[in-house]
């Protein structure tokens, strides 16, 4: 996510910190290489120029703090001009009516059915509400169809209109709402490639029919500024309450999330990764600024972690750990759960340091390009060999490698580095993994 930016930024951040005390022309420098980062990141060029100004102004008159160097305090600056940029705080959602009836509107391919899927998920794990959803794109094939295979592949209600008009539809997704016990109605709105008249007018008489708590702007993050037009013509015809972001696994330039709430004053509130129905977060904009920066994002990851991972299974595999019975079946299934989290890049992007680091190690092979040969290679072995790794000798690690695409030289570094974290497991502090609350 934001690649490109975070990139730009480490290298600012660079010469920020060098020693010495910081001019007034180190400032101007620094200026300029974040306008060049910015401008390459897509961002609106008018929330660049705001952005400069606002920057300039707080470094130039800084007052002297006794904990902070120089660069420190210009560090700070910049962080809290991005939170600002970004919407300075993380805005809730409105339920209101029984049902309450929230609208996803959007563009064609920008992700609403998928997303529809991942917020009605969020609300029934999260929030332990009951939602059921509807689908009204009736222009693009499959779309109600499509709708129906993810929602009842993850556990969720949904309406099988007979109609297919939009409002009658909505209509009797609320009848089924009060049958069912459903406190929430999602609405997945038609799509065009273009903003057009017909479109605009059936989202607008839903909108009149319906009173939704939320109409929520579902935008394709790769579309950089582009994305600004196309929200402020929506907000301007359905005075939208926020946004969902949605590809940031695949946007390296950011300029979507640092032009939509500067430029129209609605707030993001969710961003979305990749296809699976767990990749949506809350969009937290200091916890954003602070990736941009490189400086991690612990309280994600610790929240993920809190939702994902079983304590009594982590009291049991530090058991595990200090009886020395730790096996490979043990370590495939602790993939397993970290796999739940996301991408093992996303993961290391809320690491302080680590995207620079990252950034660094061009040529190498991609962590989830590892994770992925390591599973292959764990699937080769018989259950014996996973049990007891010590027994896998030379023609076993042939055997390994020619079932899992891989080489013996890879099966000897993945055995020697699974027996290397197992001695060093063993010695952990007595508070272990039971100690993390997880």
């Amino acid at each position: 996510m934001f690649n490109n930016l975070i990139n730009g930024f480490n290298k600012i951040l660079d010469r920020l910190k060098k020693p010495g005390t910081v001019r007034e022309r180190d400032i101007e420098a620094v200026l300029d290489d974040l306008k060049i980062s910015l401008l390459e990141a897509d961002v609106h060029y008018d929330v660049v120029n705001q952005f400069l100004s606002t920057v300039r102004e707080k470094s130039l008159g800084a007052q002297v703090h006794k904990a902070l160097s120089p660069s420190q305090q210009i560090l700070k600056i910049i962080h809290e001009e991005l939170t600002t940029l970004l919407g300075s705080k993380s805005v809730g959602l409105s339920f209101k009516g029984t049902p309450s009836v929230i609208m996803l509107v959007g563009l064609q391919g920008s992700g609403k059915t998928t997303t529809a899927i991942k917020l009605a998920k969020y609300f029934k794990e999260q929030l332990k509400r009951k939602p059921v959803v509807v689908g009204v794109d009736f222009n693009r094939p499959a779309a109600v169809e499509q709708l129906k295979i993810l929602a009842e592949s993850n556990g969720i209600d949904v309406c099988n209109a007979k109609t297919r008009n939009a409002p009658k539809a909505v209509k009797e997704a609320k009848e089924l709402a009060a049958k069912n016990g459903n406190d929430t109605v999602i609405i997945d709105t038609a799509g065009r490639l273009h903003i057009d008249k017909e479109l605009m007018d059936e989202l607008k008489e839903l909108k009149n029919d319906f009173n939704p708590s939320e109409i929520l702007l579902v935008a394709d993050s790769m579309l950089g500024q582009d994305a600004v037009n196309v929200a402020r013509e929506f907000d301007g015809l359905l005075d939208l309450s926020g946004f969902i972001l949605t590809k940031l696994d695949s946007d390296t330039r950011g300029g979507a999330a640092l032009s939509l709430f500067n430029t129209t004053g609605k707030p993001i509130k969710f961003m979305g990764f990749g296809e699976k129905v767990s990749e949506l977060e809350v969009f937290h904009p200091d916890r954003i600024a602070s990736r941009i920066l490189d400086l991690g994002d612990m309280m994600t990851l610790i929240e993920k972690a809190e939702s994902h991972f079983d304590k009594e299974e982590a009291i049991k595999l530090e058991k595990k750990l200090r009886k020395n019975t730790f096996d490979i079946d043990d370590f495939k299934d602790q993939l397993k759960q970290i796999k739940k989290l996301g991408s093992l890049s996303g993961l290391m992007s809320m690491i302080p340091g680590a995207s620079g680091m990252m950034g660094k190690l061009q040529g190498m092979t991609h962590p989830d390009e590892e994770l992925k040969k390591i599973e292959s290679m764990i699937n080769s072995m018989t259950k014996k060999e996973r049990q007891l790794p010590d027994i896998i000798n030379g023609n076993r690690r042939k055997r390994i490698a020619l079932g899992s695409g891989t080489t013996v030289n890879d099966v000897n570094k993945f055995l020697k580095s699974f027996d290397h974290m197992k001695k060093l497991m063993k010695h952990l502090p007595k508070s272990g993994f039971s100690g993390l609350g997880i």
